[in-house]
């Protein structure tokens, strides 16, 4: 019972740090790519994987900010990127999909087949999806792990996830038989134009492309379910609620639509954003959508319901998360976040930035990637400080770290571009 009070008080410690305003993160930041665009980031306590359009995959120390390794090898810019343990898998302009070791920083294999840039991709494991006839066996999809991709080339891909230990393969240009690669398993065509975004679950794939469509497949057979048509312009953004058979999407035409995944009908029509709709993310039951607009809505992911609406911002969104306590969304010059249950504005995070490329939070930490005076900084801000007893003259500033983890002046403005950057 002791352990389970601690770990409670250290869990309401952090949330409480979050939401206070006048609370101290400890804030950490260093220079990243130099001055080009993050289109990709991941993090956990350990490390944190930053992909740009300078073609190249860093990681970072989560706590130091130490560059512990650069990933080299794609000769554009990276604009997918996940990870599953110590596997990450990469696809880029280049039309390439790379696997890599996290552990060594080497590249285990290099899958061609895509025709043009590698927009989006998942690495999709095995889990529960019903019961055999016994009632008692589960029935897990997919049989093994997989790694999806979709292309501007209007194709998605299915390829097993290579093991620790599998055979290399690297493929350097277009196969002339798919049949040469034994990762690949098959391609899914029917988009007529760039497959933008997708999401899966199970034996259940959703692609959303500039074509105007969503089309919802099976992947263990590439079977199309559904082509869901109703949009009148490119969709951005898809998310999977397989709880509830669904699937959202969101467009340029300024709507968010829900579908059902049985019959492929469009049960609502989210309406209130008056531009593109490109980010979307359902979390602790609720649906955040984020448009060029420069608002973000929370909705009620069973009826439709508009619960809030985010309005502080000046310029179009372009990245957030949200967790059932809070939104963190950058746009503009800020990071702002805000409290997911009354839709007010908490505190801003960040200010005076550039431009905001990504973010991503966990129970402790908010990871950014920003631009300041057109240098490209990841920003480290840790709500966990406090508790770990870190005392507040150490919190509440920025700290500027060079890539070995040291303290160093920030020379935003004057930096002759340095050999760490590449």
């Amino acid at each position: 019972m002791h352990l389970f009070k601690s770990l409670y008080q250290r869990h309401f410690l952090i949330r409480k740090a979050w939401m206070e305003e006048d609370s101290q993160p400890q804030h950490l930041a260093f220079r990243a790519h130099h001055r080009h665009v993050v289109t990709c980031l991941l993090f956990d306590s350990e490390k944190i994987l930053t992909g740009s359009d300078d073609t190249k995959i860093h990681v970072y120390d989560t706590k130091t900010g130490a560059l512990r390794n650069r990933l080299e090898g794609h000769e554009g810019g990276v604009w997918a990127l996940q990870y599953d343990g110590d596997t990450l898998v990469s696809g880029s302009t280049d039309r390439s999909v790379r696997v890599w070791d996290l552990r060594t920083g080497r590249c285990l294999q290099v899958f061609q087949g895509h025709t043009s840039t590698v927009r989006c991709l998942v690495i999709l494991r095995p889990v529960e999806i019903g019961k055999e006839a016994d009632g008692v066996t589960p029935i897990m999809m997919p049989k093994e792990p997989l790694i999806i991709t979709g292309s501007r080339d209007s194709t998605l891909r299915v390829w097993k996830l290579p093991m620790p230990g599998d055979r290399p393969l690297f493929q350097s240009g277009p196969p002339a038989n798919d049949r040469d690669n034994p990762y690949f398993l098959r391609t899914l065509s029917g988009h007529h134009n760039s497959v933008r975004a997708i999401a899966a679950h199970g034996d259940t794939l959703i692609s959303g492309s500039y074509d105007c469509t969503v089309r919802v497949w099976k992947i263990s057979t590439g079977e199309l379910l559904h082509r869901l048509q109703g949009h009148t312009q490119k969709v951005y953004s898809v998310v999977l609620d397989h709880e509830r058979g669904r699937c959202i999407s969101g467009s340029m035409d300024n709507l968010v639509k829900v579908w059902d995944l049985q019959t492929g009908s469009c049960l609502y029509n989210l309406e209130g954003h008056t531009s593109l709709v490109g980010l979307l993310d359902l979390s602790h039951d609720r649906l955040v959508s984020a448009a060029a607009d420069s608002t973000l809505r929370i909705w009620d992911p069973e009826s439709g319901a508009c619960k809030a609406t985010l309005s502080a911002h000046t310029g179009a969104i372009t990245c957030f998360q949200h967790d059932g306590q809070k939104v963190i969304s950058g746009s503009d010059r800020t990071l702002k976040m805000w409290n997911v249950k009354n839709g007010e504005c908490v505190r801003d995070l960040l200010t005076d930035l550039s431009g905001v490329w990504q973010v991503r939070f966990d129970e402790r930490r908010c990871v950014a990637a920003v631009q300041r005076n057109n240098l490209t900084y990841i920003e480290v801000l840790d709500f966990g400080a406090p508790r770990d007893g870190i005392p507040s003259r150490k919190r509440g500033r920025r700290t500027v770290v060079d890539i070995h983890g040291r303290e160093t002046p920030d020379v935003e403005d004057a930096m002759p571009a340095v050999a760490d950057e590449g």
